[in-house]
């Protein structure tokens, strides 16, 4: 097996459409010196093999059965060699040129282990898009957001974000990282299945030194939902379950004491929320999540024990329910964040 420099890997389930769509422009816009792209099929039912014959240039992996994010990024990338992965969503737009910048800046920066591109609205172009926008955050209770988004609210791009920085986590969506810092950390968490796991990811890459960056000189279009809509209550279940999965693991055993006791009464809270609003899959998969998440704890602390320590990832040290219902900071920008200091 030849090894590139760089490896784009679509993670493909079917997604025949997506395929049919963004595949040529992948290919044609994407310098073919060094990278190879991969297509690895997630056990699809629909029509994509037969769209992936139709380019011999792009290298297939068969997978047996659906794996989920977690699983078949695992398995497929563990048949790739190349010094960097790209994990790139099939329905994603790439301009000319949106490679390039992360890797010249992944070459110079050796403590940087990922990387995001700036993500774009396919159908706003004008507006950041919900799954990254300009690089991810999470505050002291594990809830996420990023440059450009906070929680519903979706900026505009207006060329306030175009400013490398370092974030917490870069989109599963389009993210960079070094194979060998990947598998450093043990890949992907298979038990989530799908959904946090790249915050997941770059918590126990920070915990080791590591720093992740956004680099919005990279652009790419992001359809959005393509495998699981946002009103799907099993995409819900996976959200709640792994993110109290992701902090258990990666916590400090004096912070998990005080964060997720509280993370669990904010829960509680939104589902009542869900019900009130007659949503009630949405309040029985929030407690399906917690149910399952006590029943995984003897695994979670087995976890902790090989994922020490536990002291470089830094979180946003305000609370983002707060700054967004109460102090009505809608927008990242009037969040207190620069640079490290967050």
């Amino acid at each position: 097996m030849s090894s590139s420099k760089v490896a784009v890997v679509i993670l493909n389930w079917n997604g025949e459409h997506f395929l049919k769509k963004f595949l040529p422009t992948l290919i044609e816009n994407t310098t073919r010196s060094q990278v190879e792209i991969v297509v690895a099929d997630n056990g699809s039912t629909d029509g994509s093999l037969l769209i992936l014959n139709d380019y011999p240039t792009v290298r297939t992996i068969l997978l047996d059965k659906n794996y989920g994010y977690t699983g078949g990024y695992n398995r497929a990338l563990s048949q790739v060699e190349a010094q960097y992965y790209v994990l790139l969503n099939s329905d994603i737009e790439v301009p000319s040129g949106w490679l390039e910048p992360m890797v010249t800046f992944m070459d110079k920066n050796p403590q940087v282990a990922a990387c995001a591109p700036k993500l774009i609205d396919f159908n706003r172009k004008e507006y950041f898009e919900y799954a990254g926008a300009a690089g991810g955050f999470i505050d002291l209770f594990g809830y996420p957001f990023c440059r450009g988004r906070i929680l519903s609210e979706i900026e505009a791009d207006n060329g306030q974000y175009d400013d490398t920085m370092p974030i917490f986590w870069a989109s599963g969506a389009c993210m960079m990282v070094r194979s060998s810092c990947f598998w450093e950390v043990g890949g992907f968490d298979d038990d989530f299945f799908a959904h946090m796991e790249e915050i997941d990811l770059c918590w126990r890459l920070q915990n080791r030194g590591y720093l992740i960056y956004s680099i919005p000189s990279s652009v790419v279009y992001h359809v959005g939902g393509g495998t699981l809509p946002n009103n799907n209550p099993f995409k819900l279940f996976l959200n709640y379950r792994n993110n109290l999965s992701m902090l258990h693991k990666n916590l400090s055993l004096r912070a998990l004491l005080v964060v997720i006791p509280v993370r669990m009464v904010l829960d509680i809270l939104s589902a009542f929320v869900y019900l009130v609003n007659g949503r009630l899959s949405f309040t029985n998969a929030v407690f399906k999540a917690h149910k399952q998440y006590l029943a995984n704890i003897s695994t979670l602390n087995k976890k902790r024990r090989l994922l020490k320590p536990f002291n470089q990832a830094t979180r946003y040290r305000g609370l983002i329910l707060v700054d967004f219902f109460i102090l009505r900071r809608r927008k990242f920008y009037s969040l207190p964040i620069s640079g490290n200091n967050y």
